[in-house]
Order: C-alpha cells, then sequence, then structure tokens
C-alpha cells in the first residue's frame, strides 16, 4: 500500500498590503549575506492541532477557508515591514573585472508564495514514529532548492499544510535575507498581526533593514564572478540518513550542566548548551567508532549580534552569524570527561569576540566568497545549527500552542544537529539529529546519552 501524499490544492503570490518608498529601492547585501548563495533555504514549521471541534470536519471546511485568508491577509501585513521577502534576486555582472552584483529588487514581484495542502494522516503519525517521517519534507516548498535559485523562485514561500486533525505551517525563507534569528523574527511578528486580528500594520519588533558593515565599509559588495557556475553548487547528502527528536527535560539539562562544571573545578562558567553539546559530541564520536588519532569536530552556530561591541539589536534583518568550533582527538574526547569536552567548547565561545568578528567581517570584505555545504562537515565531526534561545513555540496562529517542531530537507547532511526549545520550556531543549543509519542505531544503544534524553 503506497504511503499518503501531500497533494497541493492552490497557491497564491501574496504582495505587502503596500509598498513602502523604501521597498522601491535595490536591497543590497552584505558579504555575509551573499556567502549563503549556494546554500539552502531555511525550512522550519510549527504543527498545531486543530481546535477540537473542527478535528472530524472534512477537507476545505469553513475553518480552513477562514484560516487561509486571515494567513493571506496578515502576511501581506507583515510584508509590509519585511518587504524583501516579497522580492526576487537580480544581478548585475561585468566581465573584466570580473564582477557579479546581487541585489535584491522588489519592483514588478509577484510577491511571496502561499500554498495550500492536504494530507490523510493525523498528527500522531507525524510524532509517534521513532524517526521524523519522509513525508515532513514535503510540508516544505522549494524543495531542494539554493539560495541563487531566488533569482525566479520567491524568496519565501509558505506551505499550509491540512492534517485529518492538525494544521502545519512551514516556511521557505531565502538564507541569503537573513540568518535564523532573522527567520524566527518573521515568524513571531507575523504571528503578533495574526493574533491582533490583522487590526492595522505596527509590530513591537519592526525589522532593522540597513545594512550592517564596519565602519567606513559598505554598501554595495560584488562578488569576483561572472557565472553561477563558478560558485553555485547542489548539494544532496550523498547516503541515506536517519533524522530523529531527542528531547531533553530541564531537570535532565541542568544536572548536565552542573556535572560539566562540577569537573573543571567547580566553575559556574559552562552553559547549559555547551554542556549538551559535549554530551552529544562525545556520544556521536563514540558510536561512530572514530580512530583515536582522527581530528574530531565540534562546530556551533554563533550569533555575530552580541558579539559585538557595541552589539547590534537582535532585529537586525539578515545573516550575522558564524561557527566556532571546539576541536581534539577522538581518543583525548572520549578518554577525558564531559567537562573536558564542556570547557573545549567554552573556550571556543568566549574566544569569539567582537576583535575576531571584526576581523573576520574585514577578510570577507576584502575576498568577499560563497560558502559551500559540502564544505562545512567532514565524517568525524558535528554541526549544531539553529538554537534552543529561538522565541519558536511563541508563534501562534489562532489554534494555540503548536505541538510539535519540524523541518525540511534543507541543509542536512550526516552529523547534523539542530537545537529547537522543548515544548514544555523551563530550559528543556529538543535535538534533531541526523546519522547514517549504523550511527543513529549506535547512539540509540550508548547509555550516556539516552539516560540524559527523555524520547
Amino acid at each position: 500500500m503506497d504511503a499518503p501524499k501531500v497533494h497541493h490544492i492552490s497557491e497564491f503570490f501574496v504582495k505587502p498590503k503596500y509598498a513602502s518608498e523604501e521597498s522601491k529601492q535595490p536591497f543590497y547585501l552584505t558579504p555575509s549575506d551573499l556567502g549563503m548563495l549556494s546554500t539552502h533555504y531555511i525550512q522550519k514549521g510549527l504543527l498545531f492541532a486543530k481546535p477540537q471541534h473542527q478535528a472530524k470536519e472534512d477537507h476545505g471546511n469553513d475553518f480552513m477557508k477562514s484560516l487561509l485568508e486571515r494567513l493571506k491577509h496578515t502576511l501581506s501585513l507583515a510584508l509590509v515591514h519585511f518587504y524583501p521577502l516579497a522580492g526576487r534576486l537580480k544581478t548585475l555582472k561585468t566581465e573584466n573585472p570580473a564582477s557579479y552584483l546581487v541585489y535584491v529588487d522588489c519592483n514588478g514581484s509577484p510577491g511571496a508564495k502561499l500554498i495550500y495542502a492536504t494530507l490523510d494522516m493525523t498528527v500522531s503519525e507525524i510524532l509517534s514514529p521513532t524517526d521524523v517521517p519522509s513525508v515532513v519534507q514535503s510540508f516544505f516548498d522549494h524543495d531542494r532548492a539554493v539560495n541563487h535559485d531566488g533569482h525566479t523562485m520567491s524568496l519565501l514561500s509558505v506551505q499550509v499544510t491540512e492534517l485529518v486533525d492538525g494544521v502545519f505551517i512551514g516556511c521557505s525563507m531565502n538564507h541569503s535575507l537573513g540568518d535564523g534569528t532573522s527567520y524566527w523574527h518573521f515568524f513571531n511578528m507575523w504571528s503578533e498581526i495574526f493574533r491582533a486580528q490583522g487590526n492595522g500594520t505596527s509590530i513591537s519588533r519592526p525589522p532593522i533593514l540597513k545594512r550592517w558593515f564596519p565602519e567606513g565599509l559598505g554598501p554595495i559588495v560584488s562578488l569576483p564572478y561572472t557565472h553561477p557556475d563558478e560558485f553555485v553548487s547542489r548539494f544532496e547528502a550523498p547516503q541515506l540518513i536517519r533524522e530523529r527528536v531527542f528531547h531533553f527535560s530541564a531537570e535532565s539539562v541542568a544536572k548536565l550542566k552542573a556535572k560539566a562544571n562540577a569537573a573543571c573545578d567547580h566553575t559556574s562558567k559552562i552553559s547549559s548548551f555547551q554542556s549538551l553539546a559535549a554530551l552529544v559530541w562525545r556520544s556521536i564520536t563514540r558510536a561512530r567508532n572514530v580512530p583515536p588519532d582522527q581530528i574530531t569536530n565540534c562546530l556551533m552556530a554563533a550569533n555575530n549580534r552580541t558579539r559585538l561591541d557595541p552589539p547590534v539589536s537582535e532585529d537586525y534583518f539578515g545573516n550575522l552569524v558564524y561557527v566556532v568550533k571546539g576541536s581534539t582527538t577522538a581518543g583525548d574526547l572520549l578518554e577525558r570527561d564531559l567537562g573536558w569536552a564542556a570547557w573545549k567548547l567554552h573556550e571556543a565561545v568566549v574566544n569569539y569576540d567582537d576583535k575576531t568578528v571584526r576581523g573576520l567581517m574585514d577578510e570577507l570584505l576584502r575576498s568577499p566568497r560563497v560558502f559551500q555545504t559540502g564544505q562545512l562537515h567532514d565524517p568525524y565531526s558535528i554541526h549544531m545549527g539553529s538554537s534552543p534561545r529561538f522565541n519558536m513555540y511563541g508563534s501562534e496562529f489562532g489554534m494555540g500552542k503548536a505541538v510539535a517542531i519540524r523541518s525540511g530537507y534543507a541543509n542536512k547532511f550526516d552529523g547534523k544537529i539542530s537545537g529547537y526549545p522543548g515544548h514544555e520550556g523551563g530550559g528543556s531543549i529538543g535535538l534533531e539529529i541526523c546519522l547514517l543509519p549504523a550511527t543513529m542505531c549506535a547512539l540509540e544503544c550508548d547509555k550516556e546519552f539516552m539516560e540524559a534524553t527523555c524520547f
């Protein structure tokens, strides 16, 4: 019997309710934005249970019709503030010297896309399997698209998938326009407008769209290319991977933090997430049976906004993110304790300061380049993305708090881990872990790791 499939019922293009004067001008991209042109769109979304009295009604009911109309209306209001998401990428290029200037043009664009789809499955059927079902990848538009495709594809596409007793709202946002902080900023503000019944366009945290550059530099940066074939590659995970979400209670996370700090002369400097990342790094290295002399890394996404001096507002809409790295041999990582590994990560975070960030920015300005996903990982390392600090469960659309967070195919590979806030809040954390099947099986048998999880 064939597995149920997602059926697209309709799609619309949504423009801002009105065009601001700023939206009529070219929106230029920083070196950090341009560096994302070859990576995938950001694909994250929220799964909601339908209101109880609607759960048994047929597809196409008044509830869904009303929900879609409100989503469409409030999205048009949100796009007034986040107008670059309604545009398309454009390029001006020259041959001699080689110059490839990519920017966002909102004039004449059809807007952001809104899709309505259906799936004959229940919320329980999505959440109850051990692994995330592959059908979840179909909850997102722009499958396998890279950000450079934003020349012909919408920069934002929202897919609303109706289940038998639930609704999934999944956004695919062009990563060249913003990072995870920006993604959830947009999602939160759209939800705020929705909860206000779409009356007026004011929001509590308007995005800061003026591009950030080191003093005296910017705002126009070109890439040293003449054709996208020189820098666009289409990464696909080379092997089948398993994807599973593990939950860690606030109590479990607190115990890991206390254990790590106690092991380092009873310091209090190691954070909860550094302690959890150290556990995951050690456990996956053990599950992979990595040779003792092999170098292994734990890479963690770092928000540059808070590390700059003076800091940049969290409302800055763009890419201000980089990776920090803890590095050692597999032998040292596993022979020493959790605290030693966590301190490695703590040192990497502490050393990533204003001077380091500005040095990286200056380097990108002098030699702009486009990052390739295939170069971000190796078979002996892990890459921690997203953040449990993002206000994911704060986004509501008339159906109460979401029951789960899920993501699409984008930017996944063996060893990719995404951190989410736990559903119960209070410091709990969810980790979406992607591993080769044999490694996942070994991790599921790892005593230290599994004792810390709530499954």
